[in-house]
């Protein structure tokens, strides 16, 4: 998986929005306290042919570290002993890419096809199933390839541990496999070549990272994020890879390159958990022990030198249909920073960072998007700690033309005017009770959070065990900060001078057309040389051809090989009996109270919902507008500023959004309301409500700057909406597919579909003279029901027993502040929205790849049925779809999925280059399902995969919310358990049947992508547009 130049979905990306002082707090399970017996260890003592260089015990994050080194190669090993029972291991390797081909992304890929011990067609796919990990993957970053997973079983780290290590140290680098997951060249319907004469015989380029650097690509903040490191980091290329540049790398390449970085002396290793570090060290160190020390490409490379600056360079990029035409260009400035293993100085301009950025009322948000100059920040605004120099960058996207030069010019007066008044000290307190807070909150992956913030350091000359010491660096920067100005003289060091670089992409209307153009010109180029080598363009073909029949010959055997020699934990292994976290109820008035009682350190997490009967959808496709204005507009007598600081200063934060919820006896019912969100030190729950008090009654949609605020949210949120989309498009087509089924895929359709992107981009449009009037009169009537004293109301309180009698008092004081009742007003049917969705529908979008999704109604949480259809979904996944989508198909990802509350069963493909063939397959894999043979271990796997979810870990925040946001008490999850477990054969060939094959003319289809011929004027299919819409108004045009 690519994670951007500091982490991408699958490669790492180096992007900070704003200061991420979460760096140190997100992500924590702080259970008991690591055992002090660790420390028996001693600095210099032998293990297991390893070394323990140094160790560290960090009382704040209750763990003790070891450093280690190997003692025969030179690998680096960090262990992290922590009462915490979800383990994680990781084996990394430095990787600085060696041209833009993508060979680190690509070799990523195809290591886990197969290894020496485990020496079957991808095995790392055909572990999950025989897993109950709640987390399995591999990144691609700028400099570093990771492999992580993490698990609670002993057994399974065990299996895993020994997988993953083969994996990477011992692949065997098939050329099928790099054809496969690389690039080749093939027909686009190779399967039917044996099978009809009318077959799409017609070449083109392929392969999974391919096609899903493709879909990388035509996310706009992506590509204007890659684009920038190519120009501010020139001595990195992009690991993840350019799809002009990846047809280059040949199979050659991939297996030198593996040669030289996938070897011990390269790598750095990491467990965490409370399996003892004997458990691990012997396996890891007879693997090591086979290999001999060498030499890698370990060099830590530094950006470009900027002390000549300032410096300025423009790209092209795409058109944003969602967006103004005036208003397509991005542009940012850029200052490098100090050395990142500076601790202390890297903490403070976080710190540095946050107080520039982050908020309404932060400076540059003042100078730069209240001021109208583009309504939302650049993709790399931040600041960036990941290479060993830091980078800031401060930029705007939606900038017109004209205002380009105004940008740099307004960052720089506005750090001039921050220079001149200083900081608040109060805001700084609040950043850091903010980051004192994360230090409490237990989540449930702080392994794997602690994990992915150390390794982009520790590959650049940082210290891993300097940077845990959280309090040593805070106490620092206290130190210095009571030093005067201490902050103005790191903003003076770094930001007040003209070493900067300007980095601008303006739109190009033909930019689609050219990547098109130029990939075609590419194929012909590659088709011509091979036909030289040939005798003639014929035998090229021909040639192409059968290597395509090979690969697909070879991944047709696949399904059906012997997979006894992977390691798997069994059924058995999974608890009947659910692990029950009691709750109790109680009333305030007629307010239903929901409690938790449980080890918080000392923290209050609150939450509740307010029903909502009735709502018209012309209100209800406001909301995300309203929950938005509430944390921008401010009140009578606060600006947002001031509040956005006493948030920062009393809670951990607080939220209003949007809930939804299918009944779990009937698939069409569902209740819909506002939930309201925070959490806060037991001392401070009083304060927490009163914000929550004066955000929800007290914000002023009357102010004189209301209107031109909501204005600028909607156009900083249809902004960034095409690259959300380019993101996460199967989110979006299973939405648009669902929401013709059943009231809750309405609901969420409208709320957070394509429907709601489409409103928000008709009503940014809007112009001035025109006004949003009519809108902020539906937000001032939203805010009068939104939250109400009355039966409709009900809370959820998560707390230590010891807090329980104060929080009772804190709460029935909140309540009495609310409104006792209000009646929700109904619209004039003229105003209604459309509801209506056709059955297949074909969005054009300016992407390079597809994204699909087929959707149909099935049955309720308590049938029957249920749980046979979860087990089916895993079993199309992993048996059926993943191997026809992915790997013959050359997409991303494929597969099904069944929503056990909302009763709706579907298919999805990401990043698919031929989504009429995944429909086939798709239409067909009922009747796939319920010819198939199923076997014992095929049913187990199936329910491994189901119960990896069902048994991750929680954070102690959403214990008990299973029961509160949905209905579904711990005795329904008992009964769902058992029926899971108790899953047989012919259960999932009668659904199978029943409602995939019987049930599919109930389905509703969705497509996104490419704007071509495909879903055009056949079969029944609907074309609609996300476009601006020439004034107010309008849905999807069709």
């Amino acid at each position: 998986m690519l994670r951007r130049p500091g982490t991408l979905g699958g490669i790492c990306t180096r992007r900070r929005l704003t200061c991420d002082l979460s760096l140190f707090t997100k992500r924590r399970r702080l259970a008991s306290v690591a055992s002090q017996s660790s420390h028996e260890i001693r600095s210099g003592q032998p293990l297991n042919g390893f070394t323990l260089k140094r160790q560290k015990y960090v009382p704040e994050l209750q763990l003790t570290a070891y450093e280690l080194q190997h003692d025969r190669t030179g690998a680096e090993y960090l262990h992290i002993d922590r009462d915490d029972k979800n383990n994680v291991f990781s084996i990394a390797f430095k990787t600085n890419p060696p041209d833009n081909t993508g060979v680190p992304h690509i070799l990523e890929h195809t290591t886990l096809c197969g290894s020496e011990k485990y020496p079957v067609r991808d095995p790392f796919f055909k572990m999950l199933p025989r897993s109950l990990s709640n987390f399995m993957n591999a990144f691609t970053s700028s400099d570093h390839t990771s492999y992580p997973f993490a698990t609670t079983n002993p057994k399974d780290f065990n299996n895993l541990l020994s997988v993953y290590l083969d994996a990477t140290l011992n692949p065997l680098l098939n050329e099928n496999d790099f054809r496969q997951e690389g690039w080749r060249i093939g027909p686009t319907n190779p399967g039917q070549q044996q099978e009809t004469k009318d077959s799409d015989d017609t070449l083109l380029f392929k392969g999974v990272v391919y096609n899903e650097m493709k879909g990388q690509m035509s996310d706009a903040s992506y590509l204007y994020y890659i684009r920038f490191q190519d120009h501010i980091f020139p001595a990195i290329n992009n690991s993840g890879g350019d799809p002009q540049k990846m047809t280059d790398l040949s199979y050659e390449d991939l297996k030198a390159f593996h040669a030289k970085n996938y070897h011990p002396s390269n790598a750095k290793l990491f467990t965490y958990g409370n399996m003892p570090l004997s458990d691990h060290i012997a396996e890891i160190s007879q693997r090591l022990d086979r290999f001999d020390p060498s030499q890698a490409d370990r060099k830590i490379k530094m950006p470009i030198n900027l002390s000549g600056g300032p410096l300025y360079f423009t790209v092209k990029g795409p058109t944003d249909p969602l967006v103004d035409k005036e208003m397509q260009y991005k542009t940012s400035t850029s200052w490098l920073m100090g050395d990142t293993s500076d601790m202390v100085e890297s903490f403070a301009l976080r710190i540095l960072s946050s107080l520039l950025l982050d908020g309404y009322g932060s400076p540059l948000y003042r100078a730069l998007i209240e001021s109208g100059l583009g309504p939302d920040w650049s993709p790399n605004t931040g600041y960036d700690s990941g290479g060993k120099v830091g980078i800031f960058s401060v930029g705007l996207n939606g900038v017109k033309k004209e205002d380009v030069p105004e940008v740099k010019e307004a960052i720089k007066i506005s750090l001039r005017e921050i220079h001149t008044n200083g900081f608040d000290d109060s805001k700084i307190d609040g950043l850091l009770h903010q980051a004192e807070l994360g230090l409490k909150h237990k989540t449930a992956n702080f392994g794997m959070g602690i994990m992915q913030r150390l390794q982009p350091g520790w590959f650049n000359g940082s210290n891993p065990l300097d940077m845990l010491a959280w309090n040593e660096t805070v106490d620092a920067f206290k130190a210095k900060c009571a030093q005067e100005d201490y902050l103005k003289g790191l903003l003076e060091k770094y930001l007040l001078n003209e070493d900067c670089l300007t980095f601008t992409m303006e739109p190009d209307e033909n930019y689609g057309a050219s990547l098109r153009e130029e990939e075609d010109a590419r194929l012909a180029k590659e088709i011509a040389r091979i036909s030289r080598i040939l005798g003639g363009e014929a035998e090229a073909r021909s040639e192409l051809i059968t290597q395509e029949t090979k690969l697909l010959d070879a991944q047709s055997k696949a399904p059906t090989e012997d997979l006894s020699c992977l390691p798997s934990v069994h059924v058995q292994d999974v608890p009947r009996e659910l692990e029950r976290k009691p709750v109790r109820d109680s009333k305030v008035g007629d307010v239903k109270v929901q409690w938790r009682e449980a080890s918080t350190n000392g923290l209050t997490y609150f939450r509740a919902i307010n029903a909502l009967k009735g709502l018209p959808a012309e209100l209800r496709i406001l909301l995300p507008l309203f929950t938005d204005s509430l944390m921008r507009l401010g009140t009578k007598d606060k600006t947002m500023e001031q509040l956005e600081d006493l948030i920062k200063l009393k809670t951990g934060g607080v939220a209003v959004s949007y809930h939804s919820s299918a009944s779990p006896h009937d698939i069409f019912k569902a209740t819909e309301g506002l939930s309201l969100s925070g959490y806060a030190l037991d001392s401070n729950i009083p304060a927490m409500y009163e914000l929550l008090s004066t955000l929800i009654h007290g914000t002023n949609f009357d102010g004189p700057e209301a209107e031109s605020r909501v204005r600028e949210l909607l156009q900083g949120t249809a902004n960034g909406a095409l690259g959300s989309i380019a993101s996460a498009g199967h989110s979006y087509a299973r939405r648009y597919a669902e929401a013709g089924l059943t009231p809750q895929g309405l609901l969420n359709e409208q709320i957070g579909g394509l429907t709601q992107v489409q409103r928000t981009a008709n009503l940014a449009s809007r112009s001035p003279l025109e006004g949003l009037g009519d809108i902020m009169a539906k937000l001032r009537a939203i805010q009068g029901f939104a939250v109400t004293n009355s039966a409709d109301f009900r809370t959820a309180i998560t707390c230590g027993a010891e807090s329980v009698s104060s929080n009772e008092s804190a709460l029935q004081g909140f309540v009495s502040t609310l409104n006792r009742s209000s009646t929700i007003p109904s619209l004039d049917e003229t105003q209604a929205l459309d509801t209506t969705f056709g059955t297949r529908t074909f969005f054009p979008l300016p992407y390079q790849v597809y994204y699909s999704a087929l959707a149909l109604p099935t049955v309720p949480y308590t049938h029957l049925s249920s749980a046979p259809l979860q087990i089916l979904s895993q079993l199309l996944t992993h048996k059926h779809l993943h191997h026809e989508i992915r790997e013959k198909g050359g997409a991303y990802g494929g597969g099904a999925y069944s929503r056990g509350l909302s009763g709706l069963f579907g298919f999805y493909s990401y990043r698919d280059p031929n989504p009429q063939n995944t429909l086939k397959i798709i239409s067909d894999a009922g009747c796939w399902a319920r010819d198939k043979l199923w076997t014992d271990q095929d049913l187990e796997e199936a329910k491994l995969s189901v119960f990896q979810a069902v048994d991750a870990p929680e954070s102690v925040s959403d214990e008990g919310m299973t029961r509160f946001l949905s209905g579904v008490d711990e005795d329904m999850e008992q009964r769902k358990r058992e029926q899971l477990l108790d899953v047989k054969k012919e259960d999932v060939v009668e659904v199978a049947q029943k409602y995939l094959v019987e049930g599919m003319d109930k389905a509703r289809v969705a497509v996104l992508g490419e704007d071509k011929e495909l879903f055009k004027g056949s079969d029944g299919w609907e074309t609609k547009r996300l476009q601006m819409a020439e004034g107010s108004g309008g849905e999807l045009e069709v």
